[in-house]
């Protein structure tokens, strides 16, 4: 297993963490499995933001004796009301919810507490300003939660929480098919067959803007959704038509920037298995580009995906991470400090280019990629 530091919190997360769906499976005895195989693999991250008292009380079961052994993102703002989930913004329900998600997993502390579900700009403009933010620092300041996080759907409503720096972990939901989509505050929207039927033409500009940004301001993507629910897997399902793997959806994930991890949706300890197999595969197995430039009314055309189909170079030019590293830059309208030391250490810089055009033969996107190494050169001096 692979390890990542979680934007700045300074933990270091593995690449594969666990959606906790599955851990209600069997009459949550399957809870149990998982977290075997879990600690088996190296899987030290989860997260929990189911509100059902027997799934956390599961969770608890599982990880008693080897709390350590695991980073937990817990949610705040996530009820169990009337025998079923909830999101509540009641301040004295969040609190007793909170409370009631401690003793039943038996931990004294999350790394990640984790506001629960906001797709509106009103909501977070509540949030951040209410009692649900009050309650999360004085959560942290006592030690309770480690560091703040947020979930969201809507690239709108988690840069202006990432830009306002009240949160250190981004909760996304990340995939080929949602990043086409623009910000919408229901998130059905993201799943609704009706809006793949058009042509769709490369990433929503504000999706890219969020990770980059986050990759600038130090604050950790943890991924969910990263097989659309299962859809992306059956290309019956799949809104571009076409079906990817599990180690495909993975990988285009893990190459955003600011991902730290997958949060792999498994049911069974098995399927748990399949999606940590990800870490032993093959470049080509991994490989989604070629996929991606199959799909039926949808391009990508002129927009690097960082899947490094460029390589190699013969100057040993890293396309990918020059190109990364550019977007970023231009993203911000300056070099943030980060960025110009990882492009120090790359040991080969844009101003190499020879211009052979090799890679741009390779590209699946058609990217043009010798007047990105010019742009690179000019912005970073070399």
């Amino acid at each position: 297993m692979r390890y990542r530091n979680l934007g700045n919190t300074g933990l270091n997360v593995s690449e594969i963490g666990m959606g906790c769906e599955g851990f209600a499976g069997d009459e949550y005895r399957e809870a149990g499995r998982i977290f075997d195989a879990a600690e088996e693999l190296g899987i030290n991250y989860f997260d929990l933001y189911s509100s059902d008292p027997k799934l956390r009380e599961s969770v608890g079961k599982a990880i008693k004796g080897r709390r350590k052994k695991f980073i937990i993102q817990g949610h705040i703002c996530s009820i169990w009301k009337n025998g079923q989930y909830e999101r509540s913004r009641d301040i004295e329900e969040v609190k007793s919810s909170f409370m009631e998600l401690m003793r039943l997993i038996e931990t004294d502390y999350l790394d990640v507490g984790m506001i629960h579900y906001c797709d509106s700009m009103k909501d977070w403009d509540n949030i951040s300003n209410g009692p649900v933010m009050d309650f999360a620092r004085e959560l942290k300041k006592a030690g309770t939660i480690h560091h703040i996080g947020l979930s969201s759907h809507n690239p709108q409503v988690a840069l202006k929480a990432v830009r306002e720096g009240n949160i250190e972990v981004l909760m996304f939901s990340i995939n080929p098919c949602y990043d086409l989509m623009p910000a919408d505050e229901d998130v059905e929207e993201l799943w609704n067959e009706r809006n793949y039927e058009k042509p769709l033409i490369n990433m929503d500009p504000q999706r890219q803007e969020l990770y980059e940004t986050c990759q600038r301001l130090g604050v950790g993507i943890t991924v969910m959704k990263a097989f659309g629910g299962g859809d992306l897997l059956d290309e019956k399902l799949s809104p571009a038509g076409r079906a990817l793997t599990v180690n495909q959806c993975i990988h285009y994930a893990m190459t955003r920037p600011a991902v730290s991890t997958v949060l792999a949706g498994a049911r069974s300890a098995g399927e748990l298995r399949r999606s940590a197999s990800y870490e032993e595969a093959s470049d080509e197995d991994k490989d989604y580009a070629s996929a991606l430039a199959s799909f039926p009314n949808i391009s990508w055309k002129g927009h690097c995906m960082y899947c490094s189909h460029c390589a190699p170079c013969p100057k040993k030019l890293d396309v990918a991470s020059i190109t990364k590293f550019l977007n970023l830059t231009v993203a911000q309208g300056r070099i943030p400090e980060t960025v110009r030391e990882h492009y120090e250490l790359l040991g080969h810089y844009a101003g190499e280019c020879i211009e052979c055009g090799a890679c741009e033969k390779r590209c699946p996107f058609e990217v043009n990629i010798i007047e990105n190494m010019k742009k690179a050169k000019k912005i970073f001096g070399r």
